[in-house]
């Protein structure tokens, strides 16, 4: 493996600003996707893997041909370009950390910000490692930019070692995940493989199994505007109603705050508008799909009792699905996992199937028929200014995805 030119295009991912924008209407919904699709169609067609190419959606989609007379089924294997808008993602300064001593490393652009054992306490096993932070002031982008490098490694080391026995890959790389928009204009008909694998986890070693179902519910909420010298006994503003609506949302053991492991939440995390209108965006997430209707009745709930209390105004609560647990969708191809946990058995490592609180690509794929595991690629405390990487994590998961076609291939 050649972890030095991995580090390289990593480097060169993270400071191209791919930031998804929920409120863009077209896909992908930044242009900085566009250039990292062109950069990587580039580099896959120089690597020696010559159909890569960027479809009208800016979703990139490359393939590798099988290196064995045998039949073995098509494998194939998904990254997201964008980054979270959750933390500024233009502008993003990587400090490179070799030889990590431990201890806490200072973010330069906000020297008040460290990433360090007391909150990452996963770094106490990577002394010596080769850590990489942003500058503090913008997120690093390993999510899911160390995905990406991983991935592109990975098919241009299967290209120059033809010796390495693998059937047919496919090299997936989509727009918009972080907005759950990954995957509208990836057809799994077209993909052509039997199982899939997104490169989106955390850490190490893991193969996340479940995920979130989800839904999104957007709260538009309306009052009565007026001039406020003459509002007495007409006026309904929007805004109060809007806190008093959300002031009826359960917090303890129902909020991201408070919750852990197979709790799911209630999430209010967009709130904008004024007097006469506001709208207010709501997660639903529980790896338990009928619970979300549970979570939606809060809401109806919480929108009759505003409503009572604020004469004149009206509460609308809509429910849109987003994603579903890929759990059940797994069993379709128990291969998709199995194989995945031997592969990392021949590497000397230890597998754990976990489950991750939020969603990946791999839940709708998985929804949509092609079952998709997601695994882990050296990404830490992502959407985060304090997220960082691992380059050994990396380099390994490039043998992991070697090792997982190695496995299918002598099935």
């Amino acid at each position: 493996m050649n972890p030095d030119r991995l580090l390289e295009r990593f480097l060169r991912y993270v400071q191209i600003d791919t930031t998804a924008r929920s409120e863009a209407e077209a896909y992908p919904s930044s242009a900085g996707q566009w250039d990292l699709g062109r950069a990587i169609v580039q580099e896959l067609r120089e690597a020696g893997v010559p159909d890569a190419w960027q479809d009208e959606f800016g979703v990139v989609t490359a393939s590798i041909p099988p290196s064995t007379d045998r039949d073995v089924p098509a494998v194939a294997f998904c990254a997201h370009l964008d980054t979270s808008p959750e933390t500024p993602g233009a502008g993003v300064k990587p400090q490179v950390i070799r030889d990590y001593p431990g201890g806490d490393v200072v973010l330069p652009g906000c020297p008040h910000r460290v990433v360090g054992p007391a909150e990452h306490p996963e770094l106490n096993g990577l002394i010596g490692a080769t850590i990489i932070t942003s500058d503090g002031t913008t997120l690093l982008g390993a999510d899911d930019k160390a995905g990406v490098a991983v991935l592109v490694e990975a098919a241009a080391w299967l290209v120059e070692h033809p010796e390495i026995r693998h059937g047919p890959v496919r090299l997936c790389f989509t727009c918009d995940e972080e907005i759950g928009r990954g995957v509208d204009h990836l057809d799994p008909a077209k993909v052509g493989a039997a199982v899939c694998y997104t490169l989106d986890g955390q850490g190490a070693d893991t193969i996340d199994v479940e995920t979130f179902s989800a839904d999104l519910a957007t709260v538009t909420l309306r009052g009565v505007n007026i001039h406020p010298g003459i509002a007495k006994g007409r006026m309904v503003n929007a805004v109060r109603v809007a806190g008093d609506f959300l002031s009826r949302l359960p917090r303890a053991g129902a909020s991201p705050e408070t919750t852990d492991g197979r709790q799911g939440f209630l999430h209010p995390y967009d709130v904008h508008g004024g007097v006469a209108d506001c709208t207010l965006k709501v997660l639903l997430r529980d790896f338990d799909s009928t619970a979300l209707g549970h979570w939606a009745a809060i809401l109806h709930q919480a929108a009759a009792a505003a409503m009572a209390g604020f004469p004149g105004s009206q509460i609308d609560v809509a429910v849109a699905t987003q994603y579903r647990n890929m759990a059940e969708g797994l069993t379709r191809d128990p291969r998709a996992v199995e194989y995945a946990r031997q592969a990392l058995e021949r590497l000397g490592r230890t597998p754990r199937l976990t489950l991750v609180r939020g969603g990946t690509d791999g839940s709708r794929l998985t929804e949509m028929g092609l079952p998709t595991p997601n695994l882990a690629t050296g990404q830490h405390a992502p959407h985060s200014p304090t997220e960082w990487a691992c380059l050994e994590e990396m380099a390994l998961a490039v043998r992991w995805l070697v090792a997982i076609l190695q496995v299918w291939a002598e099935a």
